[in-house]
């Protein structure tokens, strides 16, 4: 699915490209024709460097316009609905900005010039747009339909409600896009109904065995929703993972809402996606990640200097000290972190810091407290390791004990680890793993409002805390 996936998006991506230059063009024709009334020939195009500029410096406007609204995603998932929809948006705000960079400025002799010219491009970059968006997205469907493309699904459950979810979703005149791989079975229960489809692949104990075997693209829980500790142990599980979750309702889900159709003829599913945010929204928030940590390296230099000679002489050892930490979906990364400690603070093995942690060096403690020995995260930050607000990442060693008291903590792990987090500004650091649990119910309140707004607010409380000296 992946690599047909990206090179659809390729495609739809250079349509995009393609469309943004030709509307440039016909509308600067337009308006030498029309609008200005002088003698202009196809050729001059090649000899005006002001269009060439135009039309280059256009093109890649509206693809990263598109980029952050999130049209570059999966292909095969889109709703031809929802994205035309967003297409006649994103061409509103485009030409608006277009507008009042581009157009607002040149001499004309009315002002009814300019609506001209903007009602011009809008129209037929909007009309061009939507033509070969629908085609690509229309040929996407058919594939879909036609079972040449498809996604990977588990079935969690053996039940009757099981086998009449199978039979639904494959005997329809036209595919959905599953392609069933097998089912695992909950509880012990009889598999005699499933089986006679589908292979069984193991119990639910194998369930991230599995998926990462068979490279599982969507998982659909087929098991009794009274059932809510299964369920809710299932999710817990799978949190971390970047598949497509669905969970067949009962009549509470569907009469409070819960339930979704991606279309009108198909199965009303609750559908948990691991993305916790809009695409633009996230596109935009991993903006702002790139360039407020390059304006605070930038800024913090002398702090990064006068920080790393105070380590250096403070005692032996290296400026930089480096950690394994779990971030994004379960993946390990290296942490950076101005040294705080002595170089045999863990010669017995990992353990927490305390408040009166005689492994804390003098400057450390003064580098705690104001939060500057995580100040070299910011590089982290622009590798896409971590970002400015995020729950704090761990390391496994404490993870492992955390997920066992606690489950749920996978829940944090769809999301990118941060520098600072409402668990940080509400709780502080945490010096056993009881506090890491206490501070975990920040974190989840945290991915369940996540948004630009909630970081920037973070950010804010963050910056008072570091001026008033309370870290800890």
């Amino acid at each position: 699915m992946n690599s047909k996936n990206s090179k659809v998006l390729y495609l739809y991506a250079f349509f995009d490209y393609i469309v943004a230059a030709i509307a440039w063009t016909l509308l600067y024709i337009f308006r030498k024709k029309v609008i200005e009334q002088v003698s202009f020939q196809l050729g001059d195009l090649l000899q005006d460097s002001k269009y060439i500029l135009g039309v280059l410096l256009v093109s890649l406007f509206w693809m990263n316009i598109y980029f952050i609204t999130g049209s570059y995603t999966n292909i095969y998932r889109k709703s031809r609905l929802k994205e035309n929809l967003k297409t006649v948006f994103t061409a509103i705000v485009g030409c608006i900005v277009i507008f009042f960079g581009l157009i607002l400025d040149d001499i004309v002799k009315d002002y009814r010039s300019y609506y001209i010219s903007i009602s011009f491009l809008f129209s037929v970059h909007l009309g061009l747009t939507l033509f070969f968006r629908n085609t690509v997205l229309h040929f996407s469907k058919k594939q879909l339909k036609k079972g040449s493309v498809y996604f990977n699904t588990l079935i969690v459950g053996s039940n009757h409600k099981a086998v009449m979810l199978y039979e639904e979703l494959t005997e329809k005149s036209k595919s959905v896009g599953n392609k069933f791989l097998g089912f695992v079975e909950v509880n012990n229960k009889s598999a005699n109904g499933l089986k006679t489809y589908i292979p069984q692949l193991g119990s639910v104990d194998d369930i991230k065995q599995i998926i990462d075997e068979k490279e599982i693209e969507e998982v659909i829980i087929a098991i009794e929703t009274s059932e809510h500790d299964q369920i809710n142990s299932i999710i817990n599980t799978l949190a971390n993972s970047e598949v497509v979750l669905k969970i067949i309702p009962d009549m509470y889900d569907i009469l409070t809402g819960y339930a979704k159709m991606n279309n009108v003829l198909g199965t009303a599913l609750i559908e948990i996606y691991p993305d916790l945010m809009p695409r633009w929204e996230k596109n935009l928030k991993r903006i702002l990640d790139i360039l407020l940590s390059s304006l605070f390296i930038i800024l913090l230099l002398p702090v990064y200097l006068y920080t790393g000679i105070r380590v250096l002489l403070s005692s032996k050892g290296n400026i930089f000290y480096t950690q394994e930490r779990i971030g994004l979906f379960g993946r390990p990364f290296q942490i950076i972190k101005f040294r705080s400690m002595r170089t045999d603070a863990e010669t017995n093995g990992p353990a927490l810091s305390s408040k009166n942690d005689t492994r804390i060096t003098s400057w450390g403690r003064v580098m705690r407290k104001w939060r500057l020995d995580e100040i070299p995260q910011f590089f982290n930050v622009l590798k896409g390791e971590m970002s400015l607000v995020g729950p704090r990442p761990e390391r496994k060693f404490y993870v492992d004990q955390i997920i066992e008291k606690a489950p749920h903590y996978r829940h944090i792990q769809r999301v990118k680890p941060g520098i600072t987090s409402l668990g940080m500004v509400k709780y502080g650091y945490a010096e056993n793993v009881s506090q890491m649990i206490d501070r975990l119910k920040f974190d989840i309140i945290y991915i369940e409002n996540i948004s630009i707004l909630m970081d920037i607010k973070i950010m804010i409380y963050t910056m008072i805390t570091l001026l008033q000296g309370r870290g800890k």
